[in-house]
């Protein structure tokens, strides 16, 4: 006798619009039982087709590789199609918000225009840029060591989740975003490509580049397959100061005072990388730098402690140094 399958209630609070007939969004609430082997994109076909045929969401493979079914559960961005129905129980209990990956970018229920993300990934030339030869003889083939430094960048399904859970996207409309700097790392670390200068002039530019990410990690949690953007940004910077490419600003010189601060002290000395990023516009900072330094959070140069280890300290970081500042 075959083992009966498990089944579960959830209640779904549902974000509901239509740009072409409401003044507002609003949310409807729906009961659903769920059993072990489904997923949220089976959650989604049965608001449509047991509830209401107008809700609108996009689907296409069932196999997480087309990237059109990005949606938000509880806050949590996901690819309908891979998420298990029962492993958001787990994490959410039985009471659980769907919504659009961006509320403000919503044409009807989870369908968003994404206009915005396609416009900023085609804007890194996100495509193999090389002399080729019209009737080769053999494969341009990479090896092995090759593909691995493109640490996996080349799977990203362009499902844009990343970019609509990072806040750099959400407060700053120039951001290039987490996708198409992942893809600016995949076709600048490709040694078949001839366009990494080009690429990272690109996205060297403070208000829209590599340097406006701001370390949250919300791109890596949201990445469906493993990506991991933040990763790349950062090896875009250290490619900027390999390459000549890296402008004198309050970002690179942030991350040189940084390393010139732990080779220095072998502690970081957070007065000084201020001083040293922001030049004359530290100015600003200074009733702050005077209560920090009432609370002991900040030493004068004078007073700023060593490491007892510093020399292997220094040592590491001559020997893990890939770029001259």
């Amino acid at each position: 006798m075959a083992d009966a399958i498990e089944t579960k209630k959830i209640y779904l609070k549902v974000f509901r619009f239509n740009h072409e007939t409401d003044y507002l969004p609003y949310y409807k609430n729906y009961e659903v039982v769920v059993s072990q082997d489904e997923v949220m994109l089976d959650v989604l076909n049965k608001i449509k087709w047991e509830f209401d045929s107008t809700f609108s969401y996009r689907r296409s493979c069932r196999h997480g590789i087309c990237g059109s079914c990005g949606i938000k559960v509880n806050n949590r961005a996901t690819l309908a199609c891979k998420e298990r129905v029962f492993d958001m129980i787990e994490l959410f209990g039985n009471e659980m918000t769907i919504e659009p990956q961006s509320r403000k970018r919503v044409i009807k229920d989870m369908v968003i225009d994404k206009k915005d993300f396609w416009d900023k990934y085609n804007a890194v030339k996100p495509y193999m840029i090389t002399a080729v030869d019209e009737h080769p003889d053999s494969e341009n083939y990479m090896s092995p060591h090759d593909y691995e430094n493109l640490k996996e960048a080349d799977i990203c399904v362009q499902c844009g989740n990343c970019y609509y859970a990072c806040p750099s996207v959400e407060v700053n409309e120039d951001y290039l975003g987490p996708a198409s700097l992942a893809k600016t790392y995949r076709f600048n670390f490709d040694t078949r490509d001839e366009a990494k200068i080009d690429r990272l002039d690109t996205v060297n530019d403070l208000g829209s580049g590599i340097w406006d990410c701001v370390k949250c990690y919300e791109c890596a949690e949201a990445c469906p397959k493993g990506v991991n953007p933040i990763e790349k940004i950062t090896y875009l910077h250290t490619q900027t100061f390999q390459e000549g490419r890296a402008k004198s600003n309050v970002a690179t010189r942030h991350a040189v005072g940084f390393k010139t601060s732990i080779n220095m002290h072998g502690f970081l000395d957070e007065g000084m990388l201020v001083a040293y990023s922001e030049g004359i516009g530290v100015l600003k900072h200074l009733p702050e730098a005077f209560k920090m330094f009432r609370k002991g959070k900040i030493a004068m140069p004078w007073n700023m402690p060593k490491s007892k280890n510093l020399d292997e300290i220094k040592k590491l970081i001559k020997s893990s140094s890939s770029a001259k500042f």
